[in-house]
């Protein structure tokens, strides 16, 4: 597995590297976003879509599970199951459907219908640190490898 650790000094930082990020994504992507509450999730998933060119208010999905972005034909949701308490309630939300080749999906709190989602692509784990915070950015596959591959070539240029 393919695995990256960043500090990321503040939220700016935290924007950034999702906008760097959005440039190697493409729409079939599963990407987990585990982290404490404040850890930098929704802050992370604001840049990936100020970097896909996203110019509207970003929100945290915590209370209405999803929120879905349409980027020219890219259909990107943004997905927050904190509040889950079964993982029977993404079946019957009928979440599935959203993860398909035309979209990108951003998943915030997975394990918390574990066992349910397709396999994460990509996965990036937030941890306050002092000071500011760090990543760890791991591929889960090919796919994902690509991605993480060609994002260590733009941050080397």
């Amino acid at each position: 597995m393919q695995h990256f650790r960043l500090t990321l000094a503040d939220e700016t930082a935290t924007l950034l590297l999702g906008g760097q990020l959005a440039q190697v994504l493409h729409p079939g992507l599963v990407i987990f976003l585990r982290g404490d509450l404040g850890a930098g999730k929704t802050t992370f998933a604001r840049g990936i879509l100020r970097g896909l060119g996203y110019e509207g208010k970003v929100k945290s999905p915590t209370y209405n599970l999803i929120e879905l972005y349409k980027i020219s034909k890219l259909y990107l949701y943004h997905f927050d199951f904190y509040r889950f308490e079964d993982p029977a309630e993404w079946e019957d939300a009928g979440f599935r459907e959203y993860f398909n080749a035309e979209s990108i999906c951003l998943v915030e709190w997975p394990e918390k219908v574990d066992g349910l989602l397709p396999q994460a692509d990509l996965t990036f784990l937030f941890y306050l640190s002092d000071p500011g915070r760090n990543v760890e950015m791991s591929a889960g596959t090919h796919a994902g490898r690509l991605c993480l591959n060609h994002w260590q070539t733009l941050r080397e240029c």
